[in-house]
């Protein structure tokens, strides 16, 4: 068994170093109320077993409050005093410089915690620790300046989570809908240089992967490209490519017909779209953004945004190569091909490309194959999203999320247009409802107040994160609010106006609904009695997002959160206040948003069935998914999921295993273990490797594919995920 100091470094638990602190504090009373060295000794013995039977690494803090206990249970409380009184000391102590020993761990690259915080990071190298630093730095100033004493604790304790502080003290926004289209038409400014409309596809997707790169550098949440943006330039390169191919034919004295000409300029023409997709999936998996990882980018692929056929039929090429390569991969240091994180892809299920019959059914038959291989792409129903996005016109718009989730608003400017790219959310803060439905104790009076009461804390924290916003200069950003990322402001102009009126969104995200009604009335969402109660708490949690947008004219929206990290820390908080309950606590983790419980038996268009009535009370963000096995081999089952989710849901993904052991060769799925110390571990079952920087492993993590591995909770539910299919 290992615990967590408070640095983040990991280490073997010690009962001996119980007993000598508990010694200590046993001296310094009057000796008629000592405990003996009997009581001691059995204290730390009780202590090691109750730590044990948790299941998991705990922190320091975690074994002091056991300790605590166990001295009370033998009814020292002169002991149990002094012992508090102490540890009270030595935190005022280490109050008084709270970032040291945590960059410290972290330059040493052994911090637990940190290293296992987010899945697409690397933590030896010194750009993500540079940035790992910076975030410690962040973190401690939001936590003694810029956030009151009571949303600091009720974070710590959490009750709520007060994502991204490590970005707080900067006026940085969280994600994006980023307006290619108008930076590749009407020409852009990168890095003080102008750069002009191109004149071709490949130099199109050369601008766009520096325009990515620059945004994630500017933010710190998802960002979302179109592809549509990149299909007029299809046609330029079309143009320009005839020009030449006849200047060549001309000067060798040939003139070619027209259907010769035609031939030779759609070959040309397609290498040209190859080597350009090509250029974005590698420039995006290679670039390094300020932050220490490649950026956290999504593309969307959507044939009906095209303004015309030829566009459509442009469009169609582009989305093609770029399911392709994906299928295909790109190569790890052995030369293998393996799957990729980024870019996340979105392709929109249609009446075009739906049906056998549909004009572009083979787009989706390819779709299809590469998300048995690669699990991407995820799935957006144009025809659900019709119906669930309709703004104050009456008219139903289908668009892609910022980055993994986070859906905007419908929004018409002030022409009575609807506007999607250049919009953006400001930040985000979670309830966790696990904890609302633990503290009621099973009185539903007790439970709507308690609600009301975190509501209110979710509200003043968001106000926060509107707050540090308001008055950000446009030239904080250029890329984002000066050169058409987002906006085209002045220098010296702030973005306040864009904070309200709907043309951004504050994201209240939710947490643990299967774990909170399951703690209230011990049904679960898949039961008609939990899934009425679950719509219920979804509905409440939307009436107050419209109350406070009605007060403040800001689009206030609901979120279902993607916890990556958080998972773990809610579920080890929970573990703290309320002990093990069963079928609640007793897991290292809580679920995300709406899902159904990773460990519940449900058939696969069922699931969908039911999440897709609370994805629809989601509107700020949601997506489901399926857990399927090795389906390469069974493409006509995935495109069943496919159809179901076009008729069904507005935005599902199938999750599937893409693994590779760099010690044996292994690509069948690596498995979790739990080594001598009941630690989770990756494993390859063909030769027994235990070493992460030997094996490559990709799985969904929060809407994103994670490819750096989990902390120790997120690891245990994907351990525990069953399969759908």
């Amino acid at each position: 068994m290992k615990i967590i100091k408070r640095s983040g470094t990991e280490v073997p638990f010690d009962a001996k170093k119980i007993e000598i602190a508990i010694a200590k504090a046993n001296e310094s009373v009057v000796s008629s109320e000592r405990m003996t060295p009997i009581q001691i000794k059995r204290i730390a013995e009780d202590v090691e077993s109750a730590a044990t039977n948790i299941n998991r690494s705990l922190s320091v803090e975690e074994i002091q409050d056991l300790v605590e206990d166990q001295i009370m249970n033998q009814r020292a409380f002169a002991v149990a005093r002094s012992y508090i009184t102490y540890r009270y000391t030595r935190e005022l102590v280490r109050k008084s410089n709270t970032t040291d020993e945590q960059i410290l761990s972290l330059i040493e690259c052994n911090n637990e915690e940190v290293k296992q915080e987010n899945s697409n990071k690397n933590p030896t190298v010194n750009s993500v620790q540079r940035d790992y630093m910076a975030g410690e730095v962040s973190k401690d100033i939001t936590r003694r300046v810029l956030l009151p004493r009571d949303i600091v604790e009720a974070h710590d304790n959490g009750l709520i989570h007060f994502h991204d502080a490590d970005y707080f003290a900067q006026h940085m926004h969280n994600c994006d809908l980023v307006n290619l289209e108008d930076m590749l038409q009407n020409g852009t400014v990168i890095s003080g240089t102008m750069i002009e409309k191109p004149h071709s596809f490949s130099t199109a997707c050369n601008i766009a992967t520096q325009i990515i790169a620059q945004v994630a550098s500017s933010q710190y949440g998802g960002q979302s490209i179109s592809l549509t943006h990149l299909a007029p330039f299809v046609d330029i390169s079309r143009k320009k490519i005839t020009k030449e191919v006849k200047e060549e034919f001309s000067s060798a004295g040939f003139e070619l017909p027209d259907e010769k000409l035609s031939k030779i300029v759609e070959e040309r023409l397609r290498e040209e779209i190859r080597r350009g997709v090509q250029t974005i999936q590698y420039q995006v998996v290679t670039l390094m953004t300020t932050n220490g990882q490649a950026p956290f980018v999504t593309v969307f692929m959507y044939l009906n945004e095209a303004k015309n056929e030829q566009e459509k039929r442009d469009l169609s090429v582009i989305i093609e190569e770029t399911l392709r390569q994906r299928y295909q991969g790109v190569k790890n240091e052995k030369g293998v091909w393996i799957t990729p994180a980024f870019p996340k892809l979105i392709y929109v299920l249609e009446e075009d490309n739906i049906h056998e019959d549909s004009p572009y059914y083979y787009l989706t038959k390819l779709a299809a194959k590469c998300t048995a291989k690669r699990m991407v792409p995820d799935y957006i129903s144009e025809k659900v999203m019709l119906q669930n996005k309709i703004d104050k016109n009456g008219e139903g718009h289908c668009y892609t999320c910022m980055g993994c989730r986070s859906f905007l608003t419908p929004y018409v400017d002030e022409n009575g247009k609807p506007k999607y790219y250049g919009r953006f959310n400001q930040g985000v803060v979670t309830v966790n409802l696990v904890d609302i439905g633990l503290s009621a104790q099973k009185d539903m009076d007790e439970f709507w107040k308690i609600f009301d009461k975190r509501m209110e804390l979710c509200h003043r924290a968001l106000q926060y994160r509107h707050e540090r916003l308001t008055g950000t200069l446009s030239d904080a950003a250029p890329i984002l609010w000066q050169h058409g990322a987002l906006l085209r402001l002045k220098s010296g102009e702030t973005i306040d106006k864009y904070l309200h009126g709907g043309y951004s969104t504050l994201s209240l995200g939710y947490a643990g609904l299967w774990e909170c009604v399951y703690s209230m009335i011990g049904k679960k969402l898949t039961e008609k009695e939990g899934e009425k109660f679950g719509l219920e708490i979804m509905k409440k949690l939307n009436e107050y997002t419209a109350k406070w947008k009605a007060e403040e004219n800001i689009d206030y929206s609901l979120y279902g959160t993607p916890l990556e990290s958080t998972t773990y820390k809610f579920a080890k908080c929970l573990q703290k206040r309320f002990g093990i309950v069963k079928g609640v606590t007793d897991k290292n983790y809580i679920t995300n948003s709406y899902h159904i419980h990773v460990t519940e038996r449900i058939d696969a268009f069922d699931k969908l069935a039911l999440e897709a009535k609370f994805q629809a009370l989601s509107p700020g963000g949601a997506i489901s998914y399926v857990e399927v096995p090795n389906m390469q081999d069974n493409i006509e089952a995935v495109l069943s999921v496919m159809k179901f989710i076009y008729d069904n849901i507005m935005y599902a993904e199938l999750n599937t295993k893409s693994d590779y052991c760099q010690v044996c060769g292994y690509d069948g799925e690596i498995e979790i273990k739990e080594d001598a110390d009941g630690k989770l571990i990756w494993r390859c079952p063909n030769c027994g490797n235990t070493d992460q920087s030997k094996m490559n492993v990709a799985r969904r993590t929060c809407g994103y594919i994670g490819t750096q591995f989990w902390n120790q909770g997120r690891t245990h539910e994907i351990k525990e995920r069953v399969l759908h299919l």
